[in-house]
């Protein structure tokens, strides 16, 4: 099992209920203010030290406090390639990176996180990205022009090129997420195979590249990357605290 470490904002609360098991929340709250609580076992690694690597399969039982939480949650292993934690609670801060994942995200309106337009963008996805290992020089070289993907025609174009060093695949599943459900991701070298309550949802050979670490986490974030163009970042207000449960967590692998 790996150890895990909590991050959380001011107001938000991490707490063990039990051997595998944690309650993650955030306050309620307006828009315009980040609220985080997450788990995680690369706080203070540098990314090309992540744990974990293929083989690996993941398995837990989790439930939310609401059939959408305004934001993200979910659980899974990734790069962290952004680094929003900026430092957050001693966390490394680390140059940003392509994004490579393997998760279970629930991503409310109006998120929408797909470069693809035949794949969904928000709800409740089982989802993989996997990019290339570029050096942090050469992205610091495109960082000056950023901007511009503000601007709606420039950014049809990026999203365009986007798709070929960006490789994606999602898939959606209906169910209440205020009951417990049993989530289990197998990641191999060859394919990515998620199911929830045994039932499979998405098998595919897009997976990322390691290493990964794992993560657990609510937040009232959203981002918004449409065909339109009209790209949006921000956060969203919770009227309510939002929390998730999860226990019987097991991860296992190289």
């Amino acid at each position: 099992m790996p150890t895990l470490e909590p991050t959380q904002t001011e107001g938000a609360d991490v707490t063990p209920t039990g051997g595998r098991a944690w309650r993650l929340q955030i306050p309620a709250g307006p828009q315009g203010r980040y609220r985080l609580a997450q788990l995680d076992d690369y706080t203070n690694l540098a990314r090309g030290d992540f744990p974990w690597r293929p083989p690996v399969e993941l398995s837990l039982r989790a439930r939310a406090s609401a059939p959408e939480i305004a934001g993200t949650w979910g659980f899974g292993l990734w790069n962290d390639p952004f680094s929003l934690s900026l430092g957050l609670g001693g966390a490394t801060r680390r140059v940003p990176s392509l994004p490579n994942a393997a998760w279970f995200f629930m991503a409310s309106p109006p998120n929408h996180l797909s470069l693809r337009d035949d794949l969904p963008a928000q709800g409740a996805l089982a989802a993989t990205f996997r990019a290339p290992r570029l050096p942090a020089a050469l992205l610091a070289l495109g960082a000056p022009f950023l901007p511009l993907a503000l601007l709606p025609p420039a950014y049809r174009l990026l999203r365009r090129a986007g798709r070929r060093i960006l490789r994606q695949a999602a898939a959606d599943f209906a169910d209440d997420l205020t009951g417990w459900h049993a989530y289990r991701l197998r990641w191999s070298a060859a394919r990515a195979e998620f199911s929830v309550d045994g039932r499979p949802v998405l098998r595919t050979a897009t997976v990322p590249v390691g290493p990964l670490g794992l993560v657990i986490w609510v937040d009232n974030q959203y981002a918004a990357l449409p065909p339109d163009g009209r790209v949006r970042f921000g956060t969203l207000s919770t009227p309510e605290p939002a929390w998730i449960e999860v226990e019987d967590l097991v991860v296992e692998g190289a």
